[in-house]
């Protein structure tokens, strides 16, 4: 088992610490070229492709309980949470016309 920090002897945190003395990949770095720039300006736009008329992040309050079982329920059906809500609401809004 690994020392704790503050229970470390002076040597034991250089050990323990030396990687972070080695230089940071960003001081590696190089300005981009002509090419590269373009493909980047030509990739960064992209992102989550627009569904309908787009999507509205809400904050909505469910009973743990209720919200375990829709987790337990999305995990077994391999879709994230918001898709299970949306499935959800698309059919409670089909069954009022």
């Amino acid at each position: 088992m690994k020392k704790k920090y503050w229970e470390m002897t002076t040597s034991e945190l250089q050990a323990a610490t030396k990687q972070f003395d080695e230089q940071m990949v960003v001081d590696q770095s190089r300005s981009l070229t002509a090419s590269e720039r373009k493909h980047w300006k030509r990739i960064k736009g992209r992102g989550r492709p627009k569904v309908g008329q787009g999507h509205q992040r809400i904050s909505v309050s469910i009973e743990k309980g209720l919200l375990k079982r829709a987790t337990a329920l999305a995990k077994k059906q391999r879709v994230s949470r918001s898709k299970l809500v949306a499935i959800a609401l698309e059919q409670a809004l089909a069954g009022h016309g």
